[in-house]
């Protein structure tokens, strides 16, 4: 079935209007994207304007990575526009915007049953799921993947139809015309995007669309650091003059502003007795407001508002508060007990390392929070019987149906606006802030912003998950590890995350799920190197800390013990660290080349005693497709702890779309490696973090930052997100280092916990 313009496009119709979406059947959807006066849509994804001035609708969270970037510059190259002269608007919630890749990688969360079966982004069903759910999640390294087909489709329906326009006028064929630079050209005539776009908007685009024959791509040698840039970030003048919209930064009139205390963490909590009374004295105090394990001030200014608070000084009665003790107890018990699941089972590891394999030893990570520079806030006003919240999450629609269920109105009568996020580290898929200032506001009966503190930041914080491992190995007569097995004690927190997401439920609802076993918890513990024999066991746990995605996702938590476990062994052989990795890595040759270049960029030693050097290297992916990293870095005790002097980085990613972006990603994430990996985390006492400061998480200081060098290898690949690459290797690269210059192997995370 062909699709016409006339179903397609809304032509020059200033509102209403219907798009034709795709399933099992066709549907049809409200236009998402409608144009302002002198614009004209074409497909849901661009609006142009007589001023040339080319829109492109973003469906992702911008926090920071260059998303809005990236994606309008695909949609650039492949419409033929100036680049001064494109626009980015962050898109309505909409079933056209759906995120298939990521939709199918979290199949196991929505259709646990038969996830084998639609795992595959061009499943029906995964597209039937997605465009129910309006699933427009911003996450997994998924953006590009995602949204680079349907923007290049639109663009090239946007460029043929101008071409065609152009053509008309000049008595030529369209396809003799050339599209650059926001102009249609044929000989030494040009017609500007503007001229063209009335006539344009009323022309039937070929159908498949004509794409040009490469995707976007730039080479990183042709970028090198300090380049001039074909495509500058689209962000980047408005952050810094100050007039990039975060979500704290919406003002709405007769606003009232909001602080909260959240519960402490802990088995059959209740509010205790407290005093508004006491408040009454703070000048611009409004009233205060209940909520399920929380209480929150309403005030003429949040500091009002947190002053308020203070006085008031609520208290919560809790049974069983949580400790730091019961998290290591339980995670102990696991690691000891017999309850696990085979989720890695190649050959015949446990006959070749029977029960007493040649290296052993155990790994610990302690709970990581995120420490966003922006703490959750989120805006919300009800008139006319409309709710309305301004706030920065992942996934838009979930949160909206969250607020709908809180407030008790339809759904159709609640309306999310999209805000940047001041970082988010995937900290924002918990939306309960959002909900939070839906019911101040319905309470209250006036907008409300709502502001964490820092405190409540942790306290109310889903932090990465904790985890401990025994892991063992054996040699071949060749030096090569023969056999690896691995049991891992950790909640299942990706099965936890699903409940929460698509279900609503609470953190201390859906815990409860974390003794279950949870195949994507498990997702890289299976080491990149080719290992005849290996065996990875679950053993999930009910830690009484919910937990919560973070950068680097489980990535984050297994490079660690792989890298650092396959040091020691190395070490204990007498073998080189690099040469002993390239041996095993035979059948990738793409990660092989990445410890070559980065061995030759750090001037690699040998990692030799007392040099301060250490490697480390991961995949993410199967081999031949994903993203590869490799890592040198030098590190030294200090008198005041962990000193990282200098870390280099060579990564694979497939074709790279815009490489100062990319550069930027896997720098910022080998510096959130480095917070993990010396910080960023706290114990719990009485329920509370012990930590209620960003300057007690021992995050890297501007002044602290290492020196940081990232390569780009070219290749050939598919496009691979390279914000979280970073983050897996900084860790394990840090602990060899610190093995290298102090001959004390660090087993824990973070490695000053050791001390």
């Amino acid at each position: 079935m062909a699709i016409t313009r006339r179903q397609w496009l809304i032509g020059a119709a200033a509102g209403g209007g219907l798009v034709v979406g795709w399933s099992l059947l066709p549907r049809h959807y409200a236009y998402p994207f409608p144009p302002e006066e002198g614009e004209y849509p074409f497909d849901a994804w661009l609006r142009i304007g007589k001023d040339g001035v080319v829109n492109v609708a973003i469906p992702q969270l911008e926090m920071g990575q260059g998303v809005m970037t990236v994606l309008a510059q695909i949609a650039a190259v492949e419409l033929g526009a100036d680049w001064r002269q494109v626009a980015v608007t962050p898109a309505p919630i909409s079933a056209l915007f759906p995120n298939l890749p990521l939709a199918a990688s979290w199949a196991p969360l929505w259709a646990p049953i038969v996830a084998p079966l639609v795992a595959d982004r061009h499943s029906w069903m995964v597209r039937r799921w997605a465009e129910d759910h309006r699933f427009m999640a911003t996450g997994g390294g998924t953006s590009v993947t995602a949204y680079e087909e349907p923007l290049r489709k639109a663009a090239a329906g946007a460029r043929a139809v101008l071409a065609m326009a152009a053509a008309a006028r000049w008595g030529v064929k369209w396809e003799e015309c050339e599209v650059s630079g926001g102009a249609v050209r044929h000989g030494g005539r040009s017609f500007g995007f503007g001229a063209l776009v009335q006539d344009a908007a009323g022309l039937t685009p070929p159908d498949p669309p004509v794409l040009r024959p490469a995707p976007p791509a730039e080479s990183p040698a042709a970028l090198p650091g300090g380049a001039e840039l074909a495509f500058p970030r689209l962000d980047a003048p408005a952050k810094v003059d100050g007039s990039w919209p975060f979500a704290g930064d919406i003002r709405l009139p007769d606003m009232l502003y909001a602080a909260i205390r959240h519960a402490p963490r802990g088995e059959n909590i209740a509010l205790g007795a407290h005093d508004a009374g006491r408040a009454h004295g703070v000048s611009g105090f409004v009233r205060m407001v209940e909520g399920p394990r929380w209480v929150a001030a309403v005030a003429t200014d949040w500091w009002a508002a947190e002053q308020a608070l203070a006085k008031i000084a609520p208290g919560f009665a809790v049974e069983k508060p949580l400790e730091s003790a019961d998290i290591t107890k339980a995670l102990d018990e696991a690691l000891k007990g017999d309850d696990a699941h085979r989720m890695v089972a190649q050959a015949d590891a446990d006959g070749i390392l029977g029960a007493h394999p040649q290296f052993s030893a155990r790994y610990d990570i302690a709970p990581a929070v995120h420490a966003t520079l922006e703490t959750a806030t989120a805006t919300a006003r009800l008139r006319e019987g409309m709710v309305e919240v301004w706030a920065a999450t992942h996934t838009p629609e979930r949160a909206r149906l969250a607020i709908a269920r809180e407030l008790a109105v339809p759904a159709h009568q609640v309306t999310l606006y999209p805000a940047a996020a001041g970082g988010s580290f995937d900290a924002r898929f918990d939306a309960r802030f959002a909900i939070q200032a839906a019911a101040i506001a319905q309470a209250v009966g006036k907008p409300v912003q709502l502001i964490w503190s820092r405190w409540q930041e942790h306290v109310a914080g889903l932090p990465r998950a904790s985890m401990a491992v025994h892991v063992e190995a054996r040699a071949d007569t060749a030096g090569h590890v023969a056999a690896w097995r691995a049991k891992i004690a950790m909640p299942a927190t990706m099965r936890e995350f699903g409940l929460r997401m698509l279900s609503g439920a609470s953190p201390t609802k859906a815990a409860k799920m974390q003794d279950r076993k949870d195949i994507m918890a498990m997702e890289g513990a299976n080491p990149p190197y080719a290992i005849a024999h290996v065996a990875v066991d679950h053993a999930p746990v009910a830690t009484g800390l919910p937990t919560g995605l973070m950068r680097g996702g489980p990535h984050g938590l297994h490079a660690f013990v792989s890298e650092s476990f396959l040091d020691e062994i190395a070490a204990a052989l007498g073998r080189e660290p690099l040469s002993f990795r390239m041996g095993m890595l035979a059948g990738d040759p793409r990660m092989a080349a990445c410890l070559q270049r980065v061995s030759a960029l750090a001037e690699w030693n040998g990692g030799k005693d007392g040099s301060g050097a250490g490697l480390a290297c991961h995949r993410m992916g199967a081999v031949g497709d994903g993203g590869c990293i490799a890592a040198i870095a030098t590190a030294r005790r200090s008198d005041a702890g962990v000193r990282v002097d200098r870390i280099t980085a060579v990564a694979d990613i497939g074709r790279i779309i815009n490489a100062d972006i990319a550069r930027q990603q896997i720098e910022g994430g080998l510096i959130f490696g480095i917070g993990l990996a010396l910080g960023a985390s706290t114990g719990w006492e009485k329920g509370l973090p012990v930590l209620s400061r960003l300057g007690q998480l021992g995050l890297p200081l501007l002044a602290d930052c290492p020196e940081v060098e990232v390569e780009l290898i070219a290749s050939g690949a598919d496009p691979f997100d390279p914000g979280e690459l970073g983050v897996a290797v900084a860790a394990p690269a840090i602990a060899n280092a610190l093995f290298s210059a102090t001959g004390i192997r660090l087993r824990r995370l973070p490695l000053a916990s050791d001390d």
